[in-house]
């Protein structure tokens, strides 16, 4: 084994098991979640690794249309943070990129797409599609949203 070779094993070996070694930097992510059957908030996040942002509320929102935001290096990193391990390789997966066996009807879904020098990766979730076996996923995705300063755009919880 060459020196690179030995560099990066001993990196892999200190990296912690259960977090994923970073992909490309992630110039700006979106998040976008869909309606339901009910008065689920519907709206629109967008946010770049400088900080700037703006929420659309579309549906059910403290705030409906667009405002602007400012993240913090480390609300941003919080958030690509927690979304980073649905982040595709490449180009989209729905559902978690398994069929569903049990589907929940009129629930809200939702769609984040990553965007860097690698490309464009986007993940779509339909919060209705084996919710048991799919509870870890829901939770990563409904936390989110609370890493930004987004809270008061988007309302309490119904």
């Amino acid at each position: 084994m060459n020196a690179q070779g030995l560099v990066i094993a001993a990196a892999l070996v200190a990296w912690p098991a259960d977090a994923a070694p970073p992909r490309t930097p992630v110039q700006s992510i979106s998040f976008e979640t869909g309606p339901c059957f009910g008065a689920c908030p519907v709206y629109r996040v967008n946010v770049s690794s400088d900080g700037a942002g703006s929420f659309e509320g579309i549906r059910f929102t403290a705030v409906a249309g667009r405002r602007a935001f400012r993240a913090t290096p480390a609300q941003f990193r919080a958030f690509a943070r927690q979304l980073e391990p649905i982040r595709p390789l490449l180009g989209p997966v729905l559902d978690g990129g398994v069929a569903c066996r049990n589907i929940t009807t009129d629930l809200p879904s939702v769609t984040v797409t990553w965007r860097s020098r690698r490309g464009t990766q986007r993940f779509h979730f339909y919060y209705g599609c084996d919710m048991e076996r799919n509870r870890a996923l829901a939770a990563r995705l409904n936390a989110a949203p609370g890493l930004l300063p987004i809270g008061d755009f988007i309302g309490s919880p119904r």
